[in-house]
């Protein structure tokens, strides 16, 4: 299986594709960590209900849709339980964004990781209203998440269409990926 978890720990992992099965493993083990083992309220040190849970990335990236999905319910579970990202090997396409989502100051990658950030991939054939059409939801992804991606980094709006404007795909080492506010220590 791409995503594994330990039942003595509070550990989940993101090994392969960005895909729906995948998303589904990675969703359904945040929602029951995200659920287990509530801190007693006296004995709490910050906002958190729950203990943290450390969520590994190794990925070349995915499905756009799935990305959005594990972003969309990590924000959610952030409200109760920090979340540690670890970025190991490679964080790609995807993987940037679920990187960076982690709770900040607890994002943490790997010193031989490589990162890669490139424009929204898509195509289409067929009759010309339908890849226009395509086309303009191509567009809606690319803007969704590069402002997803530079409310969870230290990229601004311009930094970040500069990046993408190079028309190619950027690869960032970990001290890079610290210095844009992807991660936040080089392991």
């Amino acid at each position: 299986f791409p995503v594994t978890i330990k039942k003595e720990s509070r550990i989940i992992g993101l090994f392969g594709d960005v895909a729906e099965e995948t998303c589904a493993e990675v969703i359904t083990n945040l929602l029951i960590l995200s659920n287990r083992g509530e801190i007693p309220k006296n004995e709490r040190k910050d906002k958190h209900s729950h203990p943290p849970i450390e969520f590994y990335v190794n990925t070349h990236g995915g499905s756009a849709s799935d990305m959005f999905a594990i972003y969309d319910m990590m924000r959610q579970i952030k409200k109760k339980c920090e979340i540690h990202t670890i970025g190991m090997g490679k964080i790609m396409s995807a993987g940037v964004l679920i990187l960076a989502a982690g709770t900040k100051g607890k994002r943490k990658i790997g010193a031989n990781a490589r990162v890669m950030i490139h424009s929204v991939l898509g195509g289409s054939e067929g009759p010309l209203y339908n890849i226009q059409n395509e086309f303009e939801e191509i567009k809606f992804v690319q803007e969704a998440y590069s402002k997803a991606l530079t409310k969870e980094t230290n990229l601004t709006s311009k930094s970040m269409k500069e990046l993408l404007e190079r028309h190619v795909n950027i690869y960032l080492s970990a001290q890079e990926a610290v210095k844009y506010g992807i991660a936040d220590e080089v392991i």
